[in-house]
């Protein structure tokens, strides 16, 4: 009998193929260039990672049974690196498994080189809160070596798919509680798992083929434990350099410190709370935490009444930076303080002097896309006494006319401010910067999945802008999405670099954001087609959401008209 075949269309090189059934997208990789294929959009060649077929992401095991459309992607793609820092997750917690036993390693939150780490004893402390372990210089030289050791034995991933029961079983001998409650709190007959040399864990989402796929890589101590830095986007054979953010890692710490106190460490923690008609308490209780912070901010401000006349805020998209603003206008009033606002915006240079970037378009968020000698002058005037005269920006004219109405500080006065740019000291160049408290706001959530697969920020605050854009600017979830690598590409640039210049950190993450969002956002992205370009980042994020249980319309209506999270879903009284 003639062996079946099916047509399959290759999008990296446009042509189409004829496959046996059951190949594998390894074998077809290999059957085109050695997993060496090139990239549609650069026309570069790269190492194969894994594959999207049919606009789902799949491993390189995945075999081929219809006709499909199929994307080979490597670390250059978004989704090759999910894959990368996945695969390379699992060999570190297989090394330290097998080099402490004991101790139990914590995948604790991403920081801009890599993901931050922690190993913990395996008995908790009397409240219940986990055993940090300071992780020695010795111990990381040892794990090094032990990766390094396993990624040489070439050793395959192998997925598997398990029941509910059995994997709460493994979890629980793993000393993964949380995985164990998250498992249990989704209430499922089965799940995936993939094995590593006999090791069997969950990591939610595909994995590379096997362990020599992964062989860039470094550990670097800090804080209690350790960051292992991932390979760059320029030169993937280089790790990327070591960022210590002492600031932003205490504001995890303290979010994350926060949780424990309330008994909600991971998502099946919080699948718990919710299910047991707790999420009205947990609102409560967050929306109490944001308002001490703004209110020690308020004070921080306050002790430097004498000096401080500008406060700046930054951060990056949808981290609530107007929200933050107002609420800290207000908190500023109870101390006695006179807040006045001036949006940076209006500080934008005529259109014809926007720099352009290297597409030949006007880059509106360059730094010289702002006027800096009038805001400098007009900051220095406010600050000695004087009155200005306030730009009023046109964005369709491109053009700024001044406003009629004087504005002059008083004593008790201050200026807040909001922009991208508000944290980069390039801005200011003529202000003494002792007059100036700056604030960086973002949605610093260091809620994890499970004890290995930790949330991302960034997905967090897609999902908020998601919701957003389509309630206030009609904007679909689809333009969300496809715009949000342009979005992302502009905060490493202009906010990202400039965090740890900031005097207060406010994270702007509630406990109670993402089984609210799941409510808005799940029926906006089960919206996006198939053939769409974002039907993949889609998936992507319903599976994510997947993992959450929703509040119901009850429960969102117990969060206050002040919230930061009705800027996003609307009902904001500020």
């Amino acid at each position: 009998m003639a062996e079946k075949k099916i047509q399959i269309q290759c999008l990296n090189d446009g042509n189409s193929y004829e496959v046996p059934v059951g190949t594998t997208i390894r074998g077809l990789a290999n059957s085109l260039d050695s997993t060496s294929v090139r990239d549609p959009k650069t026309g570069e060649d790269f190492k194969v990672i894994a594959g999207i077929v049919n606009s789902l992401l799949k491993d390189l095991s995945h075999m081929v049974t219809e006709p499909q459309t199929i994307e080979f992607i490597g670390y250059n793609h978004p989704e090759g690196r999910r894959v990368y820092t996945r695969s390379l997750s699992f060999i570190l917690q297989h090394a330290v498994r097998e080099l402490y036993p004991d101790k139990v390693l914590y995948i604790d939150h991403s920081l801009p080189s890599g993901l931050y780490c922690e190993i913990r004893e395996v008995k908790p402390m009397e409240d219940g809160r986990p055993q940090n372990y300071f992780v020695k210089d010795a111990e990381i030289d040892a794990i090094k070596e032990k990766i390094n050791e396993i990624i040489a034995k070439d050793i395959v991933f192998e997925k598997k798919q398990v029941l509910s029961a059995v994997a709460q079983k493994i979890a629980i001998e793993h000393h993964q509680p949380l995985k164990a409650e998250l498992i249990k709190s989704l209430g499922k007959f089965g799940c995936n798992m993939y094995a590593l040399d006999g090791d069997l864990d969950s990591f939610h989402g595909p994995l590379a083929y096997s362990t020599s796929d992964i062989h860039v890589f470094d550990i670097i101590g800090f804080s209690n434990g350790f960051c292992i830095l991932m390979p760059r986007l320029d030169d993937q054979t280089k790790v990327l350099p070591m960022q210590r953010q002492s600031k932003i890692a205490t504001a995890l710490e303290e979010y994350s410190t926060w949780s424990t106190i309330v008994g909600v460490q991971g998502v099946g923690a919080l699948n718990d709370a919710i299910l047991n008609g707790k999420a009205v308490d947990l609102i409560n209780l967050a929306e109490s935490l944001h308002e001490r912070k703004y209110a020690a901010i308020a004070d921080q401000i306050y002790q430097r009444r004498g000096s401080v006349k500008i406060v700046m805020i930054a951060g990056p998209s949808s981290s609530g930076k107007t929200s933050t603003s107002l609420r800290l206008a207000l908190q500023c009033k109870v101390l006695g303080l006179n807040p006045k606002v001036i949006e940076l915006d209006n500080y934008f240079v005529d259109r014809e002097k926007t720099p352009k970037d290297e597409n030949g378009k006007y880059d509106f968020e360059s730094l010289y896309a702002m006027d800096l000698e009038l805001l400098n002058s007009q900051l220095n005037d406010l600050i000695s006494g004087k009155e200005i005269h306030v730009p009023k920006y046109d964005f369709k004219l491109g053009t700024h006319t001044f406003q009629k109405e004087a504005l002059k500080l008083e004593d008790k006065d201050i200026l807040i401010m909001e922009g991208i740019h508000a944290l980069n000291p390039e801005m200011t160049p003529s202000i003494d910067s002792s007059k100036i408290f700056r604030v960086y706001a973002s949605a610093l959530t260091s809620l994890n999945v499970d004890e290995n697969n930790h949330i991302s920020t960034s997905d967090n605050r897609l999902l908020r802008r998601m919701v957003r854009d389509n309630r206030v600017r009609g904007i679909s979830p689809e333009s969300t999405i496809m715009m949000w690598h342009s979005v992302r590409r502009g905060e490493v640039r202009n906010i990202f670099p400039y965090q740890e210049n900031a005097d207060a950190i406010f994270n702007s993450a509630l406990i109670f954001e993402l089984p609210m969002l799941k409510y808005y956002a799940e029926p906006l992205l089960r919206r996006i087609h198939e053939d769409s370009p974002a039907h993949a980042e889609a998936v992507r994020l319903l599976k994510f959401l997947e993992f959450i249980v929703a509040l119901s319309p009850n429960e969102i209506a117990a969060i206050p008209p002040t919230s930061i999270m009705r800027e996003f879903i609307g009902g904001q009284t500020l």
